[in-house]
């Protein structure tokens, strides 16, 4: 397991259940914890009090450079280099009325650039800030939680186009830093991880239709994710893979 990994999107679902899983299954990883709002994350604040010399809880929303400034500032001023990033936070549906559109007509800028700001930019903007933090000693991982319906030669429901396009152009990006960031960090793997239907705020809408076998806990989730993480191979960055550690097709 890495001696330090940050986790980006960890005050709740899946997010949080990685900063558990990894506190749990090495005693010597420090973990540093992002959220947009630490003041409200009330069950990550109290893991990070309970475990507080192996986990940081520190503010960070994807959207705003000050913030990603500070974090990498403190992630610095910390001392060790970053192992692993998980890229966590992601939207598909909010309060606010986004939804997944059905069909063309449902279709907005507004809805369109919410999407790619969140599932797209925002990972990308975690990377550049925190790449020049981690590792290039040793093997060092970056995952961006992806999707399955971000497929291109996988998809054949259609609908959901802002979610799917942020989500295939995220898996864009996953590829490019593979091909950049091998010149600089020989040992660095980037993938992108499908975590199946995970019991969440994201999927609570749409997973009445999963099959119960298939619809996984956060903590199931994230267990078998790690286990995806720990086994990848140097040639296999660029690339995308599902809970079951299946190659997803572009």
């Amino acid at each position: 397991m890495p001696d330090v990994a940050l986790v980006q999107g960890a005050s709740r679902g899946l997010g949080l259940a990685f900063v558990r899983r990894l506190i749990l299954q090495s005693v010597s990883s420090r973990v540093i914890a992002t959220c947009r709002d630490p003041n409200s994350a009330l069950v990550l604040r109290e893991l990070a009090e309970l475990h507080s010399e192996r986990v940081t809880l520190l503010r960070l929303d994807v959207t705003d450079i000050a913030s990603l400034q500070a974090v990498a500032a403190t992630v610095s001023a910390l001392g060790s280099p970053i192992d692993l990033i998980i890229n966590c936070a992601g939207v598909l549906h909010s309060p606010e009325g986004l939804r997944p559109e059905k069909r063309l007509q449902d279709v907005s800028v507004d809805s369109l650039e919410e999407y790619f700001r969140i599932n797209t930019i925002g990972p990308l903007m975690v990377i550049k800030h925190l790449v020049p933090l981690m590792t290039k000693r040793r093997r060092a991982i970056i995952a961006n939680l992806s999707a399955r319906v971000g497929s291109i030669g996988d998809n054949r429901l259609g609908g959901w186009y802002g979610y799917r396009a942020s989500k295939s152009a995220q898996n864009m990006i996953t590829k490019t830093l593979s091909i950049e960031l091998k010149r600089t960090h020989p040992e660095m793997i980037c993938v992108g991880l499908h975590p199946g239907t995970v019991a969440t705020e994201l999927s609570a809408p749409f997973s009445s239709r999963v099959d119960p076998a298939k619809l996984f806990s956060p903590e199931e989730a994230a267990t078998k994710l790690l286990a995806v993480i720990e086994k990848l191979k140097p040639e296999e960055t660029g690339k995308v893979f599902a809970h079951d550690g299946t190659e997803v097709p572009w």
